[in-house]
C-alpha cells in the first residue's frame, strides 16, 4: 500500500463516525424543512390542506419503508453501493419535487424521497454495528441521539430563513444540492463497512427467515416494541405542541419556536448523557429511567387536558416527555443490535420503521378533538408510555447477557 493510500485509508476511518451521524440526518430533515412553505404550496398548487398534508405523510411512510428494504439488501450485499443508490435517489426526487407541477405528483415523488431517505438512517446504524462494539457502541448511538435532537432545531430554523429568500421548490432544490454534496462526501470517505465473508448468503427466502429469527427473539421484540411506542409519544408530541402552545396557551410564534427549541436542546444533552449512563451503569437501567422520565411528562400533559394548569407546567411536561425517549433510545438501540453482528442491517431496519411507522399511526390522533383541546395529546402520549414500559417489562428484561450488563470499552477495527 502506498503512502497516499494509506493516509487516504486513515483519513476516511477517522471521518466515518461523522459521516455515519450526518446521515442519520439527511432524510428526517426532509420531512421538517418546507413546513413552513406548505401554506404558499398549497395555494400553489391548487390543493386541499389535507392533501397537501399527505407530503408530509408520504415522506413519513417512505422514511418507514425505505429502512425495511434497504437494510436486508445491505446485509446480503454490502452496505456501500446500496447507500450510493439511496443517496443518489435522493437527489433525483428532489429534483422532481422541485418540478412537480401537480401535487399529487408531488406525493408520489415525496414517499420515494422518504424511501431513499431511508437508506442513510438504516445504513449509519447497521454500518455503526459494523464497526464499533461494547461501550463504543453506545457512545456512537448516543451521538446518533443527539444528532437527531440537532435536526429537530436546525430543520424549521433553517426552513424559515429559507422561505424568506425562496419558495417551496427552492426548498427542495436546496434538498437536491445538500444530497449532491453528501454523495460526493460519501464517494471519498465512505467504505464498505461489512466485509463479504459476514454478509449473510441466499435470497427473499432467507430475508424472510432473518426476519423470523429477529421476532422469535423476545429481548429484540421487547427493545423494539419500547421504542415504537415512545416514539408514538415523541411524534405526538411534535404534532401536538404547535397547537397546545400557540392556540391554547396564546405564546406567538417567536415564543413557540424558544420553547421547541428548548425541548430540542434538552433532547440532545439527555440522549448524550443516556450513552454514557448506559455505558458506565446499566443498560436496562438506563432505559427504564427514560420510560419513567417520559411516563412523568405524558402524565402532566394528560392532567393538563383535565384541568387548567400553569404554561410552565405544560412547558416541563413536554421536555421530559421528549427528553425520556432520548434517554431510552441508545440503550434501546444497543439491546436490539448487540446480538446481530450479521444482520445489523436487517435488525436496523425493523427498529426503524416500527419507530416511524408508530410515529405516522399517533400524530394524526392528538387533533381529533380540534386545535384547542390538550386531553388527546395526554391520552396518545400516557398510553404510548405506558405500552411502552409493559413492552420491555414483559419482553426485554430477561436479556441478561454480560455485553448489556457491562459492556466493555472497544471498537472494531
Amino acid at each position: 500500500m502506498t503512502a497516499s493510500a494509506l493516509t487516504q485509508r486513515t483519513g476516511s476511518r477517522r471521518a466515518l463516525p461523522t459521516l455515519l451521524l450526518l446521515l442519520t440526518v439527511f432524510g428526517p430533515i426532509s420531512m421538517d424543512l418546507y413546513l413552513p412553505a406548505l401554506p404558499a404550496l398549497t395555494a400553489e398548487l391548487d390543493a386541499v390542506t389535507s392533501v397537501a398534508q399527505l407530503t408530509v405523510t408520504a415522506c413519513l411512510i417512505g422514511l418507514a419503508a425505505g429502512q425495511l428494504i434497504a437494510g436486508p439488501l445491505s446485509d446480503r450485499v454490502g452496505r456501500r453501493g446500496i447507500l450510493l443508490v439511496g443517496i443518489a435517489a435522493y437527489i433525483l426526487m428532489s429534483a422532481v419535487c422541485a418540478l412537480s407541477p401537480t401535487v399529487e405528483l408531488l406525493i408520489a415523488a415525496r414517499f420515494v424521497q422518504g424511501l431513499a431517505g431511508g437508506v442513510g438512517i438504516v445504513i449509519s446504524q447497521a454500518a455503526g454495528r459494523d464497526v464499533y462494539t461494547g461501550g463504543a457502541l453506545i457512545r456512537f448511538y448516543g451521538r446518533l441521539t443527539v444528532v437527531g435532537g440537532l435536526a429537530a432545531i436546525i430543520g424549521p430554523l433553517l426552513g424559515g430563513l429559507l422561505d424568506a429568500v425562496t419558495d417551496w421548490r427552492g426548498l427542495f432544490v436546496f434538498l437536491a444540492a445538500i444530497g449532491a454534496a453528501i454523495l460526493v462526501v460519501t464517494l471519498r470517505m465512505f467504505p464498505e463497512t461489512l466485509a463479504p465473508e459476514e454478509r449473510t448468503a441466499g435470497g427473499f427466502a432467507h430475508t424472510v427467515a432473518d426476519f423470523r429469527t429477529l421476532l422469535r427473539d423476545r429481548a429484540f421484540v421487547g427493545a423494539v416494541l419500547n421504542q415504537g411506542f415512545l416514539y408514538a409519544a415523541l411524534f405526538a408530541y411534535l404534532a401536538g405542541s404547535t397547537f397546545v402552545l400557540q392556540d391554547v396557551y396564546g405564546l406567538s410564534p417567536l415564543g413557540y419556536a424558544l420553547a421547541f427549541g428548548l425541548n430540542s436542546a434538552g433532547f440532545m444533552t439527555l440522549g448524550h448523557l443516556a450513552g454514557r449512563s448506559a455505558e458506565r451503569w446499566s443498560i436496562p437501567g438506563t432505559l427504564t429511567a427514560g420510560v419513567l422520565t417520559s411516563g412523568v411528562g405524558a402524565i402532566g400533559l394528560l392532567v393538563a387536558g383535565l384541568t387548567a394548569l400553569p404554561l410552565w407546567v405544560v412547558i416541563v411536561s413536554l421536555f421530559l416527555l421528549a427528553g425520556g425517549v432520548a434517554i431510552s433510545s441508545p440503550p434501546a438501540t444497543t439491546l436490539a443490535l448487540a446480538d446481530y453482528p450479521r444482520m445489523a442491517g436487517t435488525a436496523s431496519s425493523l427498529l426503524g420503521m416500527v419507530r416511524f411507522g408508530f410515529g405516522g399511526i399517533a400524530a394524526p390522533l392528538v387533533g381529533v378533538a380540534g386545535a384547542l383541546s390538550i386531553l388527546p395529546l395526554g391520552i396518545v402520549t400516557t398510553v404510548s408510555v405506558l405500552l411502552a414500559g409493559a413492552s420491555f417489562l414483559i419482553l426485554a428484561r430477561g436479556r441478561t447477557a454480560s455485553a448489556v450488563r457491562s459492556p466493555q470499552v472497544g471498537s472494531a477495527s
